[in-house]
């Protein structure tokens, strides 16, 4: 492509049969370059190249018969926009920025997984305190709250398929049964495991997300992922802006980028 400053087939042909032997004025040096390379055809770029691709763009309508100056406005439009969408189209920072926004999702995903389980825990914790202390993780919490509801029913209920571990079990439905916690209506119960719901929901989203980023991740920047990892390695991307400024940066802004996003994961 002429945009990329490589002569196509088309125009190498044409080239070839007319242009062999003469001297090529070109505006862009790289194409000339390209050519002389190619094709063996000697080209010249200079600034009385350009007065002279100046002047031939002011006379076009003069110069091309059946060119009218009504006619040049739109054609120069739409060229631009079909250049505009070429460079959208092949940009090499398109990819770059699906894992900008991924990394961005999943870092937000994460701070409203955390409110939304801490929220469960603080009321359901009204009604089975007891249970924070049994179940730490979230994503068992919510399921555990919402298959119970009720605490009496934990004693009715088989618990293996979210507590794989048969202690945890017996001392939730032992705790069940003498806890302190206060009644709640069926009303109360029913909110709770509509939230449960959406933990649940966010969590299985975020697993298809974090697969989803792994996966471009290894695709694009493999070295980069088997250095620092998936998380880490995006997160440098997004800090950097692509992964080319990334590749630009010296060592030691690397470093502090690293050091940054580093204590970033830790503490959120």
């Amino acid at each position: 492509m002429i945009i990329d400053s490589k002569p196509s087939k088309g125009l190498r042909k044409f080239l070839q049969k007319h242009c062999e032997g003469e001297t090529l004025a070109v505006a862009d040096s790289k194409l000339g370059n390209a050519i002389k390379e190619k094709l063996k055809i000697d080209c010249l770029h200079n600034s009385a190249v350009m007065e002279l691709m100046r002047g031939l763009r002011n006379q076009l309508t003069e110069l091309i018969t059946g060119l009218g100056a009504q006619d040049l406005g739109p054609m120069s439009l739409g060229l631009s926009h079909s250049l505009s969408r070429y460079k959208l189209k092949f940009s090499p920072e398109k990819v770059d920025t699906m894992i900008i926004q991924a990394i961005g999702l999943l870092d937000d995903l994460d701070k409203e997984l955390n409110t939304y389980a801490m929220r469960v825990r603080e009321w359901y914790g009204w009604h089975f305190p007891e249970l924070t202390k049994i179940v730490t993780d979230n994503i068992q919490y919510a399921k555990v709250v919402k298959m119970m509801g009720n605490r009496v029913n934990a004693v009715n209920l088989d618990f293996s398929e979210i507590l794989s571990d048969e202690e945890l079990e017996t001392q939730l439905k032992e705790a069940a049964v003498i806890s302190m916690g206060t009644e709640v209506s069926d009303l109360d119960l029913s909110n709770i495991r509509e939230l449960c719901d959406q933990v649940l929901a966010l969590s299985e989203y975020r697993a298809q997300l974090y697969d989803y980023l792994r996966s471009r991740m290894n695709t694009i920047a493999p070295n980069l992922t088997s250095l620092v990892g998936e998380l880490v390695g995006a997160g440098l991307i997004a800090h950097g802006g692509s992964l080319l400024n990334l590749a630009k940066q010296p060592g030691s802004t690397i470093q502090i980028l690293g050091a940054e996003k580093v204590c970033l994961l830790v503490n959120g």
